[in-house]
């Protein structure tokens, strides 16, 4: 049934569906999906993944995570402080049950990927890197290696236990989710290769579509140049939408600060714990707002609307380490094509900071509030039908919550079996004719310029600020669209697929601009922005807006009140009660301008470049050899060890390197050992690929002697690569001691003894860390200060008089912060506010206080965080008047720590008319 360009394909009849049948159906194999299909399949349940992509590479987590923005990790965060900061940040319209899932049950699962493979950012003794991004808690965690979260995922569903339960179909799109006795039972779709109609039985189905990321139109005209997937044209919002399941905030947009022109995040969150921050041109942060949320967004676009715009991501002011740093991560792992952009414009972080603008609109639960309505364990108003990830209406979700709600879903919807009644023939015949209809007439408009003027209708009408006027043009728009897809052409499966994908859509706009209308209030700042309702009224709209089709297909709304909160919080008071029946929502008259007035008038796909890296780690423009064949069909199997060890070995350089990311895919057992082995192979590209594959898998690989011995020789090879990596791996495995470290701290290279301090410092090795004052290098003793700030940094030794513990610590400190370089100054005393800055380092960081480079000052401003209150509060009160921004806001929150002194109090108070929006709303918050 494949066709060509020209060759028409045919219309598959209605009864030669392909049938399947499951326990349980997960729609989407990207973050939520994966995480379901596992669950579900460890509960015993038999599981159908359907994927219109592949699982290996669909979905949000394609290209990685460069961190998580909601880790609460015990010690660092409260469950219900969390809670409070996302009912603030959603203006008080959260369901707080669901919001606490992923509150209580995120680290478990941080742990349980961290079990698969996936890594987390931690410090020298093996703690997690929690960052405060935020101005209260700590809750981003990095993943400086997030790129591979999807490969490792995958790997998961590959192993042989999950084989058995789990059946991947890719490139099954299902357009329809079946009901039957008013609960789910099923899908119905088609193959986007063959074009094959598919139906599929299930005891229960769980929806894990992602965002509708393709709504609004990218300022480039670009159909999938957005900010989300582009993949997520809103399948699920539409599929849960027909299967009569509710909806919940849809008129609470997602919108984002990006890079101009270039429609990518611009990674504040990334950027942030390195010192970057959003400023408008005069270098000022003006951002009051605390948590990422519309009202941020507004202020955001009103200052790029002012004269003061444009707006930037601040880079310039970062040392080098710093800015090599965020390139690592942001060319990679957020987006490859990222550094590229810079480039072509002769842009660099360092002598440039990043233009920012707005992003197009798109729905979405992960990061805004507008998904399908869910209880606490995922379930949707629809009996076995689940909803998990940015499909699902858990406010500011991200990955952690997509992760924890596609294992609550999973976990539920194993207790079904599959449904054995008839699939419901007038659902299918529907479902049907959406798909194939485009067939019927192959030279009708295609389907990019029919979304193209779909998605430009979006941004005319619907896009904020909004108004009553505009949203009902919009609805007349997107009911006359309805012709113009029906009047589509298509003549392949894929062009079949962005046909019903337009059919998403027009689905996920209409619902946007509806809901929009019906909540006649502004909300949410720039997601909510009605000009003709500019205020909040609570009393009328502290409730949920919930949409859902009426048994007569139109489109209805019941506005239920906020449930009462488990976790309170300051200026929301929830009562909760019946639901407000609302019916339709219909549009104003707008027809004519006024009463009197007359009405006006109103691609082939490119060949992979010469080089570009493909799966399995082959290169386009290399001759596949007959080993490398085969190397690639085992990889789709569960080899051992010895099946792959003979391509280890291969002559072929190309073969060998393969080898190592078919192992890494694998994991037989003996990976370890393997990898280690090929550290020391002749060829640069296979080195490098395993010194990349130790570090991925270092968290799921045995801590076994042979390990540790593979590793101790590559010591002493001569790639710096791959000592550095074998340093990484003994520290993290816990495989080393001072002994084997301690040699490589006279390493010709930088990377390596950054390496060996930050494993000395994991073994507690005293003595080798005091000679390090005099390390040549100053990114060693930056390195070195840093670790020495960790938080259990006093475990270390003192065979000094002064006691134990923190006063070694402090021993090695106070040499560095004598050292010539500001920045290393800089981060000894930044360490000093975490292992105490007792006399005489106190009067030293007081002296500080006046240096010339603002790093020391701010380092010097924490270590008085944790001096005498006598001798710090007086010092602190004056860096409030410092000219730098960062040393205040740095002054401000190491008073917090003194707030207990009248005085810290009283200096507090007069920060709170700071000209930095940082510096005012720490102190506020302190107060």
């Amino acid at each position: 049934m494949t066709t060509s360009v020209n060759t028409l394909l045919e219309i598959p009849a209605l009864g030669d569906a392909e049938e399947l049948s499951c326990d349980v159906l997960v729609i989407g194999g990207g973050t939520a999906g994966t995480m379901a299909a596992l669950t579900a399949a460890e509960r015993g349940a038999d599981v159908i993944l359907l994927e219109k992509a592949h699982v290996r590479h669909s979905g949000a987590l394609a290209m990685g995570m460069d961190g998580v923005n909601n880790a609460v990790v015990p010690g660092r965060a409260e469950p219900d402080d969390y809670v409070a900061e996302i009912t603030r940040a959603n203006d008080g319209i959260v369901d707080q049950s669901t919001v606490r899932q992923t509150a209580t049950r995120g680290f478990a699962m941080v742990q349980r990927l961290e079990s698969y493979g996936v890594k987390f950012e931690k410090d020298e003794h093996g703690e997690y890197a929690v960052r405060q991004v935020h101005r209260s808690g700590s809750y981003v965690l990095p993943m400086p290696e997030g790129k591979d979260v999807k490969k490792v995922l995958y790997r998961q569903l590959r192993r042989r236990e999950m084989r058995e339960r789990i059946r991947i179909e890719n490139r099954v799109m299902p357009v329809r989710v079946l009901t039957a006795g008013g609960q789910a039972v099923g899908a119905a779709g088609f193959n986007t290769r063959t074009g094959r109609f598919v139906t599929v039985r299930a005891g229960a189905v769980i929806l894990a579509t992602g965002a509708c990321g393709r709504l609004g139109l990218p300022a480039s005209g670009y159909l999938y140049g957005t900010y989300e997937n582009p993949t997520n044209a809103g399948d699920g919002y539409a599929m849960a939408y027909h299967a009569g399941a509710e909806l919940t905030g849809i008129e609470c947009f997602q919108i984002n600060p990006l890079i101009k022109d270039y429609n990518g995040p611009a990674c504040a969150y990334v950027a942030n714990p390195f010192g970057g921050y959003q400023v408008n041109r005069h270098g000022e942060r003006f951002v009051d707002s605390d948590y990422w949320s519309g009202q941020m967004m507004a202020e955001f676009a009103a200052e790029l609307a002012s004269d003061r715009g444009p707006v930037y991501l601040k880079l310039s002011h970062l040392p080098e380490e710093s800015v090599a740093a965020l390139e690592a991560i942001l060319h990679s792992t957020e987006r490859p094509t990222r550094g590229t952009f810079h480039s072509g414009r002769g842009h660099d972080y360092r002598t440039h900071d990043v233009e920012m603008h707005i992003s197009e609109i798109g729905l979405c639960g992960g990061h805004s509030a507008s998904g399908v309505r869910v209880d606490d364990h995922a379930r949707t108003t629809v009996p076995r039908l689940y909803a998990a990830g940015d499909l699902a209406c858990v406010p500011h979700n991200y990955m952690i919550g997509a992760f924890v709600f596609g294992d609550l879903a999973g976990a539920d919807a194993a207790r079904y079996t599959a449904y054995e009644g008839e699939l419901p023939s007038g659902q299918l015949r529907e479902a049907h004719d959406l798909i194939y209809r485009p067939l019927r007439n192959p030279d009708g408009p295609p389907q990019p310029q029919v979304e193209y003027k779909l998605r430009r209708f979006v941004n005319d009408y619907v896009a904020p600020p909004k108004s009553g006027a505009r949203l009902s043009l919009a609805l007349e728009a997107f009911e006359r669209m309805r012709a113009d897809i029906a009047a589509m052409g298509a003549r392949t499966p894929h062009e079949l697929m962005r046909c019903a994908e337009v059919t998403f859509i027009r689905d996920c706009a209409e619902m946007a601009a509806r809901a929009s209308l019906a909540r006649t209030e502004s909300r949410w700042g720039l997601y909510h922005d009605r000009l003709d309702h500019p205020r909040r009224d609570d009393a009328s709209w502290f409730h949920h807006l919930d949409l859902y089709k009426s048994p007569s297909g139109a489109m209805e709304f019941t506005a239920r009140p906020v449930a009462p909160y488990p976790v309170p919080v300051d200026g929301f008071t929830p009562v909760g009660g019946p639901p407000r029946h609302l019916g339709e929502v219909h549009p104003q008259q707008v027809a004519t301008a006024g009463t009197r007035e007359a009405a006006p008038v109103t691609m082939p796909r490119e060949p992979a470049p010469s080089g570009t890296v493909l799966h399995h780690g082959a290169l386009a423009d290399e001759p596949a050899t007959p080993h490398l064949l085969q190397l690639l069909s085992l990889a789709e199997e569960e080899p051992e060890l010895s099946a792959i060890a003979p391509y280890l070995t291969d002559s072929d350089p190309t073969v060998r390197r393969t080898a190592v990311t078919v192992l890494t895919e694998t994991v037989p057992t003996g990976t370890g050992p393997a990898l280690a082995a090929a550290l020391v192979d002749a060829d640069a590209g296979v080195r490098e690929a395993a010194a990349a594959s130790l570090r991925e898998l270092v968290e799921t690989l045995p801590a076994e002697q042979a390990l540790r011995e593979g590793l101790a020789a590559a010591l002493s090879a001569d790639d710096p690569v791959v000592r550095a990596a074998a340093l990484d791996v003994l520290r993290a495995l816990r495989l080393g001691d001072a002994e084997l470290f301690r040699e490589s701290l006279s390493d010709s290279s930088v990377a390596v003894r950054i390496e060996a301090v930050r494993a000395l410092v994991s073994v507690d090795a005293a003595e080798e860390l005091v000679r390090l004052a005099a390390e040549p290098s100053r990114e060693v003793r930056v390195t070195l200060a840093k670790a020495l700030g960790t938080t259990v940094a006093g475990r270390l030794g003192d065979t000094t008089s002064t006691g134990s513990g923190p006063g070694r610590a402090r021993s090695v400190l106070a040499g560095l912060v004598a050292d010539p370089d500001a920045l290393v100054r800089a981060a000894a005393y930044e360490a000093l506010g975490t292992t105490g800055c007792p006399p005489p380092l106190d009067a030293l960081a007081v002296t500080a206080l006046s240096d010339t480079a603002w790093q020391v000052r701010v380092g010097s401003a924490a270590a008085l965080s944790t001096a005498d209150p006598c001798t710090a509060v007086p010092a602190l009160a004056k860096a409030l008047a410092d000219p730098n921004a960062d040393v205040r806001k740095a002054a401000v929150l190491a008073l917090t720590r003194h707030r207990a002194a009248e005085d810290a109090r009283t200096a507090l108070a007069t920060a709170t008319t700071d000209s930095d929006a940082d510096v005012r709303a720490y102190a506020a918050r302190a107060l």
